[in-house]
């Protein structure tokens, strides 16, 4: 079993009819295991289920919102078998490539496109990294607030997988811009993802909550049937862009590149690990 820490791994608060979700594995820079992400969908549940609850904040502790999916913490929890909520079979047990094809349709793509669908207004509260797995999070909310020293990043390429399972990436910022993102994997400061849409506001890091506990105060004075109808709109829309179906195909093209990584390799992860993933990324930012 793995080595869960002793904290929750996600916070829980109702302020003003705010709810604010907050991921808090900050030691490990809010990498998200399964126990997070499976906490993350109560307390979104638990938000939905609150009639006083008029629009949803996710953030994360410490310094950073989120270093993405955990690829190598003592809490890492792969093999763990968890109350599924999307699935009808467990991933526990699969062979081969079945494994983590079941397991990231359930935690990764699943979870992700319920929450988009959340009928309360949500925002993303950004600080620091906000990297692959960390942008899927941050995608699936309304509105984005990001503090001026936060940056986003899919380093993925280096595995050899054509980006996170919700590939929002076309949708989020223009095609050559998400091709540069992805294969080039750099940073994207804050102010750049602000030029392109992807961000709403960027503010000082001091400014970030009181920013955002403005919005979220002004989109709870709103009709709550208003707020759900605009989001459904603005989602179908992009669904009729193919945002849904080029995200399935891009699914599948993520774990054939899982599946060609534990041929040619032995590791679905083409060996690299979050040490090893640090390492390159400080290398390559020194060049």
């Amino acid at each position: 079993m793995p080595e869960y820490e002793t904290d929750e791994p996600v916070l829980y608060r109702v302020e003003e009819g705010v709810a604010w979700i907050t991921m808090n594995r900050p030691k490990f820079n809010n990498a998200q295991n399964s126990q997070m992400t499976y906490a993350l969908d109560d307390a979104f549940r638990r938000a939905v289920d609150d009639t006083d609850v008029k629009a949803i904040v996710l953030g994360g502790a410490g310094k950073h919102f989120s270093a993405g999916h955990d690829i190598g913490s003592p809490g890492r929890d792969t093999d763990v078998s968890f109350e599924r909520r999307l699935m009808w079979e467990d991933h526990v047990g699969k062979p081969g490539a079945e494994f983590l094809y079941t397991r990231e349709h359930e935690v990764y793509l699943g979870m992700c496109r319920r929450w988009r669908d959340i009928p309360k207004p949500t925002i993303a509260m950004v600080q620091g990294a906000c990297v692959a797995g960390g942008l899927m999070l941050a995608w699936v909310c309304d509105l984005i607030v990001a503090s001026d020293d936060a940056f986003f990043q899919d380093p993925v390429g280096k595995m050899g997988i054509p980006g996170v399972e919700y590939f929002a990436h076309p949708f989020e910022m223009p095609p050559r811009i998400a091709k540069e993102f992805l294969l080039l994997g750099d940073r994207m400061p804050a102010a750049r993802a602000e030029q392109f849409g992807m961000v709403n506001r960027v503010v000082t890091r001091d400014a970030l909550k009181p920013t955002v506990a403005e919005m979220a105060a002004r989109l709870g004075q709103r009709p709550s049937l208003g707020n759900w109808l605009t989001k459904q709109a603005v989602n179908h829309v992009e669904d009729l862009r193919g945002k849904r179906t080029g995200m399935d195909a891009v699914y599948h093209m993520h774990h054939f590149a899982h599946a060609q990584n534990e041929l040619v390799s032995g590791d679905r992860l083409a060996g690299l690990d979050a040490a090893s993933m640090a390492k390159s990324n400080k290398s390559e930012s020194k060049g």
